[in-house]
Parts: C-alpha cells; structure tokens; sequence
C-alpha cells in the first residue's frame, strides 16, 4: 500500500500535484496574491456581483438580523425567510413553478440526481459533463451511459438502448448548457427532441450560463425556447450571481420531492442567510438595465479577446461565452504557462486532470464585465508572448 508521501510524489511526477492559493485582498478584477496584485482572470464572478455594493450590503442586513450561519438543516429550524424568498425569486426568474436552494452547485447535483434515478434506471451523460453530474450519477446506482460531447447520434443509439434494456425504468439525459472548461454549448433543441421521441427526462445544469447568457440572464434554455421542454434545471448562486450556494428548479412535485429524498439537502446545514440576500439582491440587477449593461460590457470583452486571439486557434468555444480555454495538452507545460503569466501579473491557474481528460491541460480564462478593455488587450499580448 502506498503512502500519502508516495501518492504525492506520484502526482508531483505527473505535473497533477495541487497547492492552495491564498488569495488576500480583491479589488474590482485585481487580487493580492503573495503581497502582489495581479489581474484575476480566473474567476467565475462574471458580472462582478460579488463586489457590488448593494449585493454586499444585502448580505450585510442579513447577518444582522438572521445571523452569519443558518444553524441547522432546512427540514429543523434552517429555513428562514431569505431562503424561500431567493426560491421563489429564482423560480420566477426562470419561469417554472418551484425552486430549491442547496449549501452548494455539488450538493444540488448530487441530491438531485440521486432522488430522481436509481437501479433500474438509465443515466446518460455529456461526456463533458461536470464532475458534480457525474458524481450524482455514480451514486444513484442506475445504468451510465456517456456520449461525446454534442453527438447526437451517439445519444440516440443510447436512448435505443436503455429503452430496449431497461424498458421499465426511466432514462435521464444530463448534460450542461454552458460547458466550464471548453466553453462551448450543449446542442439542446435536438436533445430536447431526442427527450420527448424517447419519453426521457432531460436535466441541464445553467451553472455557468445563468446571468449570462438569454433574456435577461435566464440562461441558454430559456434563449433557446425550451424552458417548458427541460424537466430539470440546476444552476449556482456562485457564478454571475455573486453568491454561494446551488440550485434546483422545475416542477412543485420535483421539488416536493428533492425536500423528502435529496440526502445532501436533508443532512446538510442550510445555506448561511447572507449568501441568500446576496443572491436575491443579484437577481434583482441581473434582471435589471443595470444588468444590461454588465451583460454588453462582458460581450464586448468577449468579442474583443476573441478577435485579438483569432489568428492563433486558442479558441474552441461558442463567440459569446466568457471562457475561452487556452489549449496545451502537456499538464507539465501548462504549468510553466501559467506561472509565466503570473510572472506577467496575469492569475490563471492550469487546468489539469481529473478535471479535464489526460493530454488536454489547458489555461482557462474567465472573463468578467469587471476587465476593462486595457486588461483584455494586455491578457491576449501577454498569452502570445507566453506560449
């Protein structure tokens, strides 16, 4: 048996070794990293909600009035009113009839995926999907199928399968509308096809595109017309909205039923009230001119590192994400890349496996409508010169 001393050299050999980084002050786009301030394009604070003052303040109000924990599980005292308003909030904001916050996007995942499928069941999955989704569908026990990322086809023969296998069981199709780490989109109108010719439940997890992308920040299933078509909607309260927390909308028996069987909602401490405030207060500017406007600027720094990187294939994914993967391949030169970019007061960190597949090592860079124009510039000048 190994070590822990021996795993760890093992993952020092493979460059796949982590450290934590402490990150001591945040300004706007800018952090204090080792008593240095570099520009932060590694953060998943899209619109810069986080730092805003009123969503700061909001969570502020709330400590004093409810306190800096929730001190117990939503089922024993937990619940309190900045949780069932930020639920109803949500649910009206993506047009469904009920919501559910969790202590995390993990959390709701798991719980989730877990309460809805079991043994008897069928899971399949975008093989690019979350490691969260994967986790809930590991855990449920049902039968997990995965097919390459947006392949059609490949669903469909699985599909084919599970209903010819398992002809009593339900089947789940998971996938995410905007992918973490490629930044690309699921192609979901032919899913959502794919889901009513097969009778299967379709769950979509908006974590990243939830703010960002569609009218008003609803999301790419709500850009896409389809709000009605996905039994499941998962999202963040951590992402564009500047909070912490997950999320879990759809229909009121869904989440009637996730309240009765999703053990990571059951048997956790609930969200701490702040982070509920803050979230409430968030959506109110996501759904506002205000929030218009974060939205345009963050296109525009879309469209601007888009264009200054287009000559150099760096981009993989759909023109109007904010993530925009650098791809190396070699974990060991991904490393060396990002400590450059350091070295030029640029934090974005490697991306390395389990997070993505072996070989594909990347710099993931996240945009915010925090990064000015002169930021953007000097990220792609100094990506060039640095790779």
């Amino acid at each position: 048996m190994l070590s822990y001393d021996e795993i760890l050299n093992q993952l020092r050999d493979q460059s796949l070794f982590r450290e934590l980084r402490t990150i001591e002050q945040i300004t706007g786009p800018l952090v204090r990293v080792n008593d240095r301030t570099v520009v932060n394009f590694a953060s998943n604070d899209y619109l810069g909600l986080s730092q805003h003052p009123a969503v700061k303040m909001a969570a502020k109000a709330a400590i004093e009035e409810f306190g800096a924990g929730a001190g117990a599980s939503r089922l024993v005292t937990g619940t309190e009113s900045p949780h069932t308003k930020v639920e109803k909030e949500i649910a009206a904001f993506k047009g469904v009839e009920s919501a559910i916050v969790f202590s995390s996007g993990y959390a709701a995942a798991v719980g989730t995926i877990t309460s809805v499928a079991g043994p008897g069941d069928v899971i399949i999955l975008d093989k690019l999907a979350h490691a969260c989704l994967i986790d809930g569908a590991k855990l449920s026990g049902a039968a997990l199928r995965v097919f390459p990322h947006n392949d059609i086809a490949k669903l469909q023969s699985h599909l084919t399968w599970a209903r010819r296998t398992y002809p009593s069981g339900k089947a789940l199709i998971v996938t995410e509308s905007m992918f973490s780490m490629d930044g690309t989109f699921a192609d979901l109108t032919p899913i959502v096809g794919l889901k009513k010719n097969f009778d299967a439940l379709l769950m979509v997890d908006e974590a990243h595109a939830t703010g960002v992308i569609g009218p008003n920040g609803t999301g790419w299933v709500s850009a896409l017309g389809l709000t009605k078509e996905v039994d499941i909607q998962m999202g963040t309260l951590s992402k564009a909205l500047g909070a912490s927390g997950g999320f879990i909308c759809g229909s009121a028996s869904l989440i009637q039923l996730l309240v009765n069987k999703a053990r990571s909602f059951i048997y956790s401490t609930a969200l701490p009230p702040a982070s509920a405030a803050a979230a409430s207060e968030a959506l109110k500017i996501v759904h506002s001119p205000e929030g218009k406007l974060l939205r345009g600027h963050l296109l525009d720094n879309v469209l601007r590192l888009d264009q200054l990187l287009a000559h150099q294939s760096h981009r993989t994914g759909d023109t109007i994400s904010p993530i925009f993967p650098v791809m190396i391949g070699d974990e060991g030169r991904a490393l060396v890349l990002a400590a450059a970019l350091l070295e030029r007061g640029i934090l974005a960190p490697a991306i390395r496996y389990p997070t993505v597949a072996r070989g594909s090592a990347r710099i993931r860079i996240a945009l915010s409508s925090l990064h000015s124009n002169q930021q953007v510039s000097a990220l792609a000048e100094t990506i060039l010169l640095s790779k």
